[in-house]
């Protein structure tokens, strides 16, 4: 068994620099990439092709996205699937608005990185003024670049309320009770909605559970697959 860890939004493995090492007695570690397609189904179909066997999935926030995905296309290659911060509501009509002016920017347009103010939005408001952790974020985006920039602003995220029964596996729901950017009630929403979902709900965290509670959300998951494999 392995694990595959898919990353939020302009984030990189740097994102599990601390849970990796905590993950290690479910198996190999492996970082999904969801750097080089355009869809959610191509992202997925990507994962599914690097990695060998069975595995244990877990997707953080727009890697949730993702995950389901891979959990609805191969459900027997999922041993347990982990939803961290994420939702199964589609696009706002904000979000579609900022998409389409993204795409009406000139192609040359420098990538600027992500601005401090936004990563901050995503932290707990205890850690909003931690400069050394918000820069340690913008550098995942300042890796990527422009280009993947581009194109996960521009990818589609259309609802998945109405498919949420399509997933078999055994399914964790984590949210982060402080989250500024995804709420409890969709967290809720995706356990209510995938049969025999567990939700749990960590205090004192913002949206970045893996960088804020690492120590929290691994136990969390090693509980759930020891639980899941009985």
């Amino acid at each position: 068994m392995s694990v595959v860890l898919l990353p939020g939004f302009m984030l990189d493995a740097g994102l599990w620099e601390e849970m990796a090492p905590l993950l290690a007695p479910l198996g190999p570690i492996h970082h999904g990439d969801l750097f080089q397609d355009d869809t959610m189904q191509a992202m997925a179909a990507r994962v599914l092709a690097e990695v060998p066997g069975r595995f244990v999935l877990v997707g953080f926030s727009m890697g949730g996205f993702v995950a389901r995905e891979v959990a609805r296309m191969a459900p027997e290659r999922v041993r347990a699937l982990v939803l961290v911060a994420t939702s199964a509501r589609g696009d706002s009509a904000a979000q579609r608005a900022r998409r389409q002016a993204i795409a009406g920017r000139p192609a040359d347009q420098a990538f600027r990185g992500m601005s401090r103010s936004a990563i901050a939005r995503g932290l707990h408001p205890d850690r909003a003024g931690d400069m050394a952790l918000v820069d340690r974020l913008r550098g995942m985006g300042d890796r990527l670049g422009g280009a993947v920039f581009l194109r996960q602003s521009l990818l589609p995220r259309p609802a998945f309320d109405d498919r949420l029964g399509e997933i078999t596996c055994p399914t964790l729901v984590v949210a982060a009770a402080q989250d500024a950017l995804r709420s409890v009630p969709e967290s809720e929403e995706l356990a209510a909605g995938i049969p025999g979902a567990r939700l749990h709900v960590v205090e004192g965290s913002g949206h970045m559970l893996p960088i804020e509670a690492p120590e929290t959300l691994a136990r969390l998951i090693l509980d759930f697959v020891a639980q899941a494999e009985t």
